[in-house]
């Protein structure tokens, strides 16, 4: 019995470990700002997919390949004729005003039509809006311009639930995400 029981207890921390995302948790409603001036949120995103991930203008890091890779991705949906709408979340309001975040956007697309990068919030609503809607990181230390934040892309259904979350330098996450976005229009 003893031999049992600690593999159990073994296999039960290591599930409690995983980092799998909450598939079917739906987003709470949100209106922020986007690079236009403009409200955008939950009420624009009804009925439709929708990729969201967090980033900042002056991230000297992951943020430049993460917009690339977003940019290509739009590009690719809209060769295959998938309709869907990104959102980029600054992580960093108090500097990425909506005209820092135009300025931005345009280093990696022309077409913002269906690309809305929000700002409009504090950084400590940024901050719980994440961990509590995507369960990822946002935190901006006092001692840097940088901020620490989680660098998944998240696939959200057209009735605003998470359906899955991606690794954006997996070599396979745009066929597992295309795949995704079918069973969800079933």
């Amino acid at each position: 019995m003893r031999y049992l029981f600690i593999p159990l207890v073994f296999a039960v921390l290591l599930s409690a470990c995983s980092s799998q995302p909450q598939n079917g948790k739906e987003i709470v409603s949100f209106s922020f700002t986007d690079q236009n001036g403009q409200p955008f949120g939950t009420d624009e995103l009804a009925g439709k997919v929708w990729i969201a991930d967090f980033v900042f203008t002056k991230c000297k890091t992951v943020c430049p390949p993460m917009t690339l890779e977003m940019a290509d991705l739009q590009k690719k949906f809209e060769d295959e004729g998938i309709q869907a709408e990104f959102v980029s979340f600054t992580v960093d309001p108090t500097i990425d005003s909506p005209d820092i975040l135009k300025v931005y956007i345009h280093q990696f697309t022309d077409d913002e039509t269906n690309w809305h990068m929000l700002t409009g919030y504090t950084q400590e609503v940024i901050e719980t809006f994440a961990r509590e809607q995507f369960q990822t990181i946002v935190q901006k230390p006092t001692t840097s311009n940088q901020v620490i934040h989680g660098t998944n892309f998240y696939l959200i259904d057209q009735q605003g639930r998470i359906v899955n979350e991606y690794n954006y330098v997996d070599a396979s996450y745009v066929k597992e995400m295309m795949k995704d976005i079918k069973k969800t229009r079933k």
